[in-house]
């Protein structure tokens, strides 16, 4: 999957607030990832966050 930053991801779970959608602000080993609706930023490991994102939203 090709992704870049600023890119909204759809997660197959939800954030604890309910949003299912995240911005990537880091690309790497890890994935720094900021929830939409509520705004926190969470660091995902690469194979973790692969795994777990349903789709890329066209902006």
């Amino acid at each position: 999957m090709e992704l870049k930053l600023n890119d909204i991801v759809i997660m197959k779970k939800p954030h604890p607030c309910g949003c299912n959608e995240f911005e990537i602000l880091r690309l790497g080993v890890d994935y720094k990832l900021k929830c939409i609706k509520c705004g926190r930023e969470v660091m995902v490991p690469r194979v973790k966050a692969e795994k777990n994102i349903k789709g890329v939203k066209n902006v």
